[in-house]
């Protein structure tokens, strides 16, 4: 069987994503943190407490809402892709199908959360904004089934499996690169001053 480009891409795309996906703990079983869990917290913490401090700034205004999509340049990229592969952008159009699901993340990134919170509920909220992100993205996937299965000619079970690392990536890479008081233009409260 001969797969055009893009589903060399996906399939390509799939391979790696396994590769780099896992599961942690507390967000499988819902038992005490352990492993990857308690590193976070302790990478973490820190810079939730300076999130908080300059949450608690009467001088430390809330910027516009502003969003890229899916950051890191996967809706970019996506993008790019679309308008060179004619296939891909027929099939897959010009942005993630999965983009109103990083656009509801970016609001809740954009806060930092509650402007009350303590750090340990910065950093749950947090959490939970990703976990948020990896359902909706898995959701969007399991929408697209019959479509990408029919295109492809790969079994349900196949988008399943793709869709699942996908979401599993994107919620690993957002668990490392979203940290507050980072200065990245996607972290924790972007919405907020860079912190000191």
């Amino acid at each position: 069987m001969k797969l055009p480009l893009a589903g060399k891409s996906l399939l390509l795309l799939l391979g790696l994503v396994l590769f780099f996906s896992g599961n942690s703990s507390a967000e499988t079983t819902g038992k005490p943190e352990s492993g990857i869990d308690a590193l976070e917290r302790q990478l973490e913490m820190k810079r939730h407490e300076q999130l908080v401090a300059l949450k608690a700034d009467p001088k430390s205004a809330l910027a516009e809402f502003t969003t890229d999509g899916c950051s890191g340049g996967l809706s970019v990229g996506w993008e790019y892709l679309a308008g060179k592969i004619q296939h891909f952008h027929a099939m897959h159009g010009t942005r993630p199908a999965w983009e109103s699901c990083c656009v509801t993340h970016d609001q809740v990134y954009h806060t930092g959360g509650p402007r009350e919170a303590t750090a340990a509920e910065s950093f749950a909220a947090r959490r939970e904004a990703d976990l948020e992100l990896k359902a909706c993205v898995l959701e969007t996937g399991m929408k697209r089934i019959p479509e990408l299965s029919a295109e492809y000619s790969i079994s349900p079970r196949e988008v399943e499996t793709l869709y699942t690392a996908i979401a599993a990536l994107m919620y690993r890479s957002i668990r490392v690169g979203g940290m507050p008081c980072t200065s990245l233009p996607w972290r924790w409260g972007y919405g907020r001053p860079e912190c000191e």
